[in-house]
């Protein structure tokens, strides 16, 4: 049974570690296939795949350098993610906070520490 495609769109191509390790090596500097092979330890056919799944999304552009065919990382597909994340690291800090104030008040309050012995008094 043939497999569902899962990578139409930024956040599913990103969900697979190889492709994210892939975008990190082309996030400062164009690299060739061979460069990515090398850098990451994988075989040149697996680094290909990966390469047609980031392009296909968005997420890696090529350019023709003679007979080198160099990647790059396109970052304006990741806007739509870091928005989203960004609800979620809101939430985050507001529990953050929340936790950070009741434990400011337990150390405000005499009876909420425990004596030498360990025990409340």
């Amino acid at each position: 049974m043939a497999r569902a495609a899962t990578t139409t769109d930024a956040f599913n191509a990103v969900a697979e570690p190889r492709r994210r390790e892939i975008l990190d090596a082309l996030a400062l500097q164009e690299r060739s296939v061979g460069e990515l092979v090398e850098l990451l330890h994988v075989a040149q056919p697996v680094v290909s795949k990966h390469l047609k799944v980031l392009r296909e999304v968005g997420l890696v552009e090529v350019r023709d350098d003679g007979r080198r065919r160099l990647y790059r990382a396109d970052a304006r597909p990741l806007q739509e993610i870091h928005a989203w994340v960004g609800r979620y690291q809101r939430m985050w800090e507001e529990r953050f906070e929340l936790i950070d104030e009741l434990l400011d008040e337990m150390d405000e309050s005499p009876d909420a520490r425990p004596d030498e012995r360990g025990d409340r008094s």
